[in-house]
């Protein structure tokens, strides 16, 4: 099993001048620190709206900076959003393929749809339909990155032929993967032939067997995979922090382990009565109810550190405590795993300490290649 540095860019109130500034920088400078202690890759979210707990809405131009400072690791879109109006397929193609000549063919293409409220009424997108836009702009960006010439007209985009530049360095392009939550999702992602991007947060690695096992019957079921090469991958998601000891380590996450999963549940549990003004019942955002009731129940309040410790549900602690739940997630079927190393509101000096602890002692314990 691999590693991968994982960002949301959380920016705590009061916002101070220069304190956004500052978490960006930092950001770039972890990054860079991270591919000289042994991280293979690194991937940011794109959100947008979403005050405190992401600030991160123009990734690419983070990618390009971390991609003039280093020099093996892999850059991942986790996730470009899809659906119309977010990103046109027509500028995905042409942004991830600029980022792939510019890192000499490092770049990992994720695709996802989001689900908050804040982010598609923000934009004014049907959530009904969003499933179907991911489809359709995955089919076009492969067939503008694979071919000279290339003309489409689909539902929701349309262009005539044009030869689109640049094409990726890698051959027949970067790897696709999809982002899922829920297990019917990661089904769909299967029958993709896309990689796996699993975000759950705030259970314990074992919720992620049953995850894969729908995942895995849904490639066998694929018989036209979305991209030229499958990609067969699996990627879960972590809050990550490391420490010279297990006290260290839980003094200086608790408050940002407790509070990233709180304000998760909450802002997808808001979109459920967003998407039911469209008259169409929740359909594949069926989850964003149960993360509705638990934030309505007040059960949200419940969550705490001792549960996330006991359940394993964050690699939190000395080196060999991480090491251990590390391996509970390479048990059951995970090849990547993203570490989010500042979930809310860690310093910049405990995430550069817990990447070095990391590289020294975790990494080289799964990561055998």
């Amino acid at each position: 099993m691999k590693f991968a540095l994982f960002y949301e860019i959380p920016v705590p109130r009061p916002w101070t001048p220069g304190k956004e500034m500052a978490a960006i920088q930092n950001t770039v400078d972890q990054v860079v620190f991270g591919e000289e202690m042994g991280f293979d890759s690194f991937w940011t979210v794109e959100h947008h709206f979403l005050d405190e707990f992401s600030h991160c809405s123009n990734p690419e131009i983070l990618y390009g900076a971390v991609a003039a400072r280093t020099e093996r690791l892999r850059i991942g879109y986790g996730v470009r959003l899809t659906p119309k109006p977010y990103n046109h397929p027509i500028r995905t193609a042409e942004s991830v393929a600029m980022l792939d000549n510019l890192s000499g063919g490092r770049v990992e293409f994720g695709t996802g749809r989001s689900a908050t409220r804040l982010e598609l009424e923000g934009f004014g997108i049907n959530p009904h339909k969003t499933r179907e836009m991911l489809s359709e702009a995955i089919d076009h960006i492969v067939g503008m990155w694979t071919n000279d010439e290339y003309e489409f007209d689909g539902e929701f985009w349309q262009m005539p032929k044009r030869r689109v530049h640049p094409k990726p360095v890698q051959d027949p392009h970067p790897p696709i993967w999809s982002a899922t939550t829920s297990e019917d999702g990661h089904y769909e992602v299967g029958k993709m032939g896309v990689g796996l991007l699993s975000f759950a947060v705030g259970v314990p690695p074992e919720d992620m067997i049953p995850r894969i096992a729908a995942y895995r019957k849904g490639q066998s079921e694929c018989t036209k995979p979305k991209g030229l090469s499958r990609n067969e991958r699996v990627v879960t998601f972590t809050m990550a922090h490391c420490a010279a000891t297990n006290d260290q380590a839980f003094a200086e996450a608790e408050e940002s382990m407790v509070w990233y999963p709180k304000k998760g549940a909450q802002i997808i549990g808001e979109a459920a009565g967003y998407i039911r003004q469209f008259d169409q019942g929740l359909g594949t955002y069926h989850y964003t109810e149960q993360s509705e009731q638990v934030a309505r129940s007040g059960a949200l309040d419940a969550l705490d550190f001792d549960y996330i410790k006991e359940a394993g549900a964050a690699m939190v602690g000395d080196p060999d405590r991480c090491i251990e739940i590390a391996k509970r997630y390479e048990a059951a079927g995970c090849d990547l795993l993203f570490c989010l190393l500042n979930p809310y509101n860690m310093t910049h000096e405990q995430v550069m300490a817990s990447i070095e602890l990391m590289g020294k002692h975790v990494i080289p314990e799964l990561d055998r290649d």
